[in-house]
């Protein structure tokens, strides 16, 4: 896998305003808590200061991980990829070979997945195996949960 993490401009505005937002506004309060339980004196049986340091810690992750992705990001414009074949931007409908179903996928970047709506990350194993096809092929892709089989039905960008 690439140490580059592909995104639209609009996923690298959502995960750069949500690491404003716990900069700005969440860390304060932790902080703030911090401040006050160790105002209360003995730290050693402060449960409000052992909470407050965890929730710290748990905040600080956190902001370390949107800050990596936003410096490995990759800004890419979904018009610009190849027509005709599933990529970075595209919807997908295909055929579930094993369940004789149709799902629909679309291939999007870090801070725009949404698993509910079909909206998986161009990175991901599924969508990895999906790249690169066209209408009619037929694919298996390997799975942590085993091998699914795919035949591609329709690919469809939006405007």
């Amino acid at each position: 896998m690439s140490d580059r993490i592909p995104m639209t401009r609009a996923g690298y505005d959502k995960i750069k305003a949500d690491l404003d937002q716990l900069n700005t506004v969440e860390l304060p309060k932790i902080l703030e808590r911090l401040a006050t339980a160790r105002a209360e004196g003995d730290l050693s049986e402060n449960a409000e200061y052992h909470g407050a340091r965890e929730s710290q810690g748990l905040m600080m992750a956190r902001i370390n991980l949107l800050r990596d992705k936003l410096s490995r990001a990759i800004l890419l414009d979904p018009a610009q990829m190849p027509k005709g074949e599933v990529a970075f931007g595209a919807t997908v409908r295909v055929k579930d070979l094993s369940f004789d179903d149709e799902e629909e996928f679309t291939l999007v970047g870090a801070g725009e997945e949404d698993y509910d709506t079909g909206k998986i990350l161009i990175t991901s194993p599924l969508a990895q195996g999906l790249v690169g096809k066209k209408i009619g092929d037929r694919v298996e892709i390997a799975v942590p949960q085993g091998t699914l089989r795919f035949e591609i039905l329709d690919i469809r960008r939006e405007s």
